[in-house]
């Protein structure tokens, strides 16, 4: 059915192209003007927003008191007549090829997705505008707003999608505010109760880790030979993550990318001597024995907050977190616990900063009011009441910040969309201006963990951490991804509980087992897609 729908888009966006002056090649625009020249003016402009319902008191997505506050604040600011055309945020797919195929006063003049691959496939019709040449001077508030590319070192956000070759950019993608992913935590009073510093590097936490078991009946809790100087559940991958990728030795980006194989990085330099780390530990009994029997989180949880666990690495939030309370339960057995996080490892890494994608239809008479809308939305003093709104409505100041608080059902203020974000288009998240304020609004939202200490937490996680691994091209070799994650978590946690003297021998001979399964044809393909070199 996919197919046929592409097939029939296919078609139906090629007619309409003809006939509107749309350009087949990638490059062309329409009109044709020279590279930074002002588009023709209309006045009018069409949005798409986000359809999530109106369930719980939701208002009408493209009819409510935020638009109509956009709508006329846009009139006066840039004499731009705004109308919504309302998307379900379940279907966006299905609702924007259809959108596409029937062309221009259907489809939006600017459009978003999270489906890039959506809109490489109207690229490549030739019905999305390059946007290349009216970055720097149609958008440069965005530009500044987006800021720097943490997987591209030295290039603007702005231009994650640029391609490689021709350097035309057809889509632009916002940004999320809390690209934190990991943190180590550590128990801050068993330091306390041995007189140990806080680590600050690899072999510090260990020796932290050697004193938490060999001094097991001095900690507080009576935790004695109960003691997990490392908490990790089945899934050790993840659990184990900044631990492994420590020893991790990629020499290029292009290594990051050609090795990161199904999302795993059991193939790239370094990381088998990262297991073989984890397996010392855990014939020292640093890791907890039962891990792989350990598959419900609850179970996790709970191990946590019995006080028997001295450090564990998940969520850059996980002992703050409100649905699980890890903290406020462990201090009910532990008067006086707690977490902190320590950063002890490298090669640490945060979210890929760029969530949906933002794109004009080449056949929009309306691109010159696109480009100035898409730049006022990234001007503070707009996008700062759309995310918070008003003062005891829709936020409630707390040590000077804004803390978001829920807006009644069927009020007319009443937000479809965390912090707005279906119309606060260039972000994902509040945006305050630095990391440290946006942890500490962040931190407003964890109940009654101080906001500072989950701002610090977020710093912690984000400091010194790379964006993943990226490179702009297609892969096709893609079925294999789900056997081949399963396949390399198996062998990471068999490998980890293998006596020492087994250890390479079930590791090589599981790296050959995954090549086989499909490995070394994702490699080669990788390989071709970026090459070396020269």
């Amino acid at each position: 059915m996919k197919k046929k729908l592409w097939f029939v888009f296919g078609a139906i966006l090629i007619t309409i192209l003809m006939t509107s002056g749309g350009g087949r090649d990638r490059g062309q625009q329409t009109p044709t003007v020279a590279p930074g020249a002002a588009l023709p003016v209309t006045g009018r402009l069409s949005v798409e927003v986000f359809d999530r319902g109106t369930d719980g008191g939701r208002s009408l997505a493209h009819d409510n008191e935020w638009t109509k506050w956009i709508q006329e604040k846009v009139r006066r600011d840039l004499n731009i007549e705004v109308t919504f055309i309302p998307v379900g945020r379940w279907s966006e797919n299905t609702d924007i090829v259809n959108l596409m195929a029937a062309g221009p006063g259907s489809a939006p003049d600017l459009c978003y997705t999270y489906a890039l691959d959506m809109i490489n496939a109207f690229r490549d019709q030739g019905g999305v505008m390059n946007l290349a040449p009216y970055i720097d001077s149609y958008l440069p508030d965005l530009k500044t707003l987006l800021g720097s590319d943490p997987s591209f070192p030295g290039r603007d956000l702005i231009h994650r999608d640029r391609d490689a070759a021709t350097g035309n950019v057809f889509s632009i993608p916002s940004f999320r505010v809390a690209i934190a992913q990991r943190n180590t935590f550590i128990r801050k009073d068993w330091l306390d109760a041995l007189n140990l510093r806080t680590p600050t590097n690899m072999t510090e936490f260990y020796n932290c880790l050697t004193a938490f078991r060999t001094r097991s009946a001095q900690l507080p809790g009576n935790v004695g030979n109960r003691v997990v100087p490392f908490g990790v559940n089945e899934d050790a991958r993840w659990g184990l993550a900044d631990m492994i990728q420590h020893y991790l030795d990629p020499r290029t980006d292009r290594d990051r990318w050609v090795y990161a194989i199904a999302d795993r990085n059991i193939y790239m330099n370094g990381y088998k001597r990262g297991v073989q780390e984890m397996n010392k530990w855990y014939n020292e009994r640093l890791i907890f024995q039962d891990f792989p029997l350990m598959t419900t989180a609850d179970d996790f949880y709970n191990m946590i907050k019995s006080g028997v666990v001295g450090a564990f690495c998940q969520n850059w939030d996980f002992p703050y977190r409100t649905d699980i309370n890890i903290l406020e339960d462990l201090r009910r057995n532990v008067p006086g616990a707690d977490y902190i996080p320590v950063s002890v490892a490298n090669n640490r890494e945060v979210m890929d900063k760029p969530g949906l994608r933002i794109f004009i239809p080449n056949f929009s008479p309306n691109k010159d009011a696109a480009l100035k809308y898409l730049n006022w939305l990234a001007k503070p003093e707009n996008y700062r009441f759309l995310q918070l709104g008003t003062e005891g409505v829709n936020h409630e100041m707390v040590g000077g910040l804004p803390r978001t608080i829920a807006t009644a059902p069927q009020h007319p203020w009443i937000m479809n969309s965390p912090n707005n974000i279906d119309l606060t288009m260039p972000m994902n998240g509040v945006e305050m201006g630095s990391p440290e304020l946006n942890g500490r609004v962040l931190g407003l939202s964890y109940g009654n963990t101080p906001p500072e200490v989950v701002a610090n937490a977020y710093v912690v996680s984000i400091t010194g951490a790379r964006g993943p691994a990226v490179w702009q091209a297609t892969t096709t070799v893609n079925q294999y991804g789900a056997d081949l994650r399963e396949m390399a978590d198996d062998l990471i946690a068999q490998a980890i509980r293998a006596t020492t003297a087994n250890f390479n021998r079930i590791w090589d001979t599981g790296i050959q087992s995954w090549l086989r399964a499909g490995g070394q044809e994702v490699f080669d393909e990788r390989s071709r897609l970026y090459p070396a070199p020269r």
